[in-house]
């Protein structure tokens, strides 16, 4: 089996959701609190690539930062939202996880049979 990596806040009620439910499955994985190991931008971009998604469509726009950066309001470029998102974790959606070349938003907590399809 492939090696699966978890990227959460421990604080997070969907990441604790996720977590529960790939124990209660008996997935072994293992977890990273990206507020303290934080994305490098190398591998936000390979996580965005992986869930064949763009930046835009993993930000935490409710988030009090996301507002103080006016980011609705301006053009930014994918490659300045990775910068964004990599200064500022509180931007990124959680949780995400990654097998091999595979890499999903798990939110609802159900995506994670998307992994395992």
């Amino acid at each position: 089996m492939k090696k699966i990596t978890v990227y959460e806040k421990p604080t997070c009620t969907t990441c604790r959701k996720v977590v529960k439910e790939m124990e209660m499955l008996g997935i072994d994985f293992e977890k990273i609190n990206y507020y303290i190991e934080p994305f490098s931008k190398t591998k936000l971009k390979s996580l965005l690539k992986k869930m064949k998604m763009k930046p835009a469509e993993i930000m935490r726009t409710k988030e009090k930062i996301y507002k103080e950066l006016g980011i609705k309001n301006k053009k930014y470029s994918d490659k300045e939202l990775i910068n964004l998102m990599v200064e500022h974790p509180d931007l990124v959606q959680r949780p995400i996880i990654e097998m091999g070349d595979k890499a999903i938003l798990a939110r609802p907590p159900e995506k994670i049979k998307e992994l395992f399809k």
